[in-house]
C-alpha cells in the first residue's frame, strides 16, 4: 500500500512511521527496533491499535456533509477550517493534502462536521479495492474533533458519524487506528465496539509525543 505523510511539522521532520513488528522476515534474526532504526534517530513511542466495529445503520443527519458533494468554493473553504482545526490539536498539523488526493483518487470521501457555526470534527475516509481499506471496510485514515470541552462527546458523534458514511458506501464495518497515548479516544472507541485487530508502534523523529497524548480525540494510521 502506499504511504502518505500528514502535511504537518512532524511529517516535514520526517516523522510519524508506522513500524509493525512482524515487518522482519521470520527466518532471519530478529534484531532490535533500535537497531533497524536508531541510527535514523527514530524513537518507538506508544502501540497504535488498528480497530474495527461494525458499521452503525442509522441515517446521517444533516450536520454532517462530504467533501465531494461541494463546489470548488466550498471545498476551500472546508479546507481551511480542517486546517484551523488542527492547528488547535496541533500547530502545523494540516490535512488539505489527504483530502484532495482522497477526492482527486477516489479513494473514499471526507466527512464534515459542523456544529454551532463551525467545523467540529471530520474524518478523511477510505473504502473500495483502491484504496487503504481492506475488504467490506470504511477506513479513517484521519479523524479529528475540536480539542476542549466536550471532546469526548463530539468524537463519539463523529464515530457514530463514520459508521454512517460507511453504511452508505456500502461498507458493513469500520476501520480506524487511534494511538494508545490518546487513552480516552482508546476507551470511547472501546466502549462503542471497536476491537484491535492489529497493533504497530509509532516511530518518531525528534523523540516527542507530537499529538499522540492524553485528551486528544486524534485517528490516524499513517503507515
Amino acid at each position: 500500500m502506499p504511504y502518505s505523510e500528514p502535511s504537518s511539522k512532524l511529517a516535514r521532520r520526517g516523522n510519524l512511521r508506522r513500524r509493525r513488528p512482524d515487518d522482519a522476515s521470520s527466518d532471519l534474526p530478529r534484531a532490535p527496533v533500535e537497531g533497524l532504526t536508531g541510527k535514523f534517530g527514530f524513537h518507538p513511542r506508544f502501540l497504535t491499535a488498528i480497530m474495527a466495529a461494525p458499521a452503525d445503520a442509522q441515517p446521517m443527519t444533516s450536520a454532517f456533509s462530504r467533501y465531494s458533494a461541494l463546489p470548488d468554493e466550498q471545498r476551500q473553504q472546508a479546507e481551511s477550517a480542517c486546517r484551523e482545526l488542527t492547528e488547535e490539536i496541533y500547530p502545523g498539523l494540516g490535512l488539505r493534502g489527504e483530502i484532495r488526493m482522497v477526492a482527486a483518487r477516489s479513494l473514499g470521501d471526507t466527512l464534515l462536521w459542523d456544529r454551532d457555526s463551525r467545523l467540529a470534527g471530520f474524518a478523511v475516509c477510505h473504502w473500495g479495492p483502491a484504496s487503504e481499506a481492506g475488504e467490506g471496510c470504511c477506513f479513517a485514515k484521519f479523524a479529528a474533533v475540536r480539542p476542549g470541552p466536550g471532546a469526548g462527546e463530539r468524537f463519539g458523534k463523529l464515530l457514530d458519524a463514520c459508521g454512517m458514511l460507511a453504511r452508505q458506501a456500502g461498507m458493513p464495518n469500520v476501520l480506524a487506528g487511534v494511538n494508545l497515548a490518546r487513552e480516552e479516544a482508546y476507551r470511547h472507541m472501546l466502549a462503542r465496539g471497536f476491537r484491535t485487530m492489529v497493533q504497530g508502534v509509532t516511530m518518531h523523529r525528534p523523540n516527542e509525543p507530537g499529538y499522540s497524548a492524553p485528551g486528544l480525540y486524534v485517528l490516524d494510521n499513517w503507515r
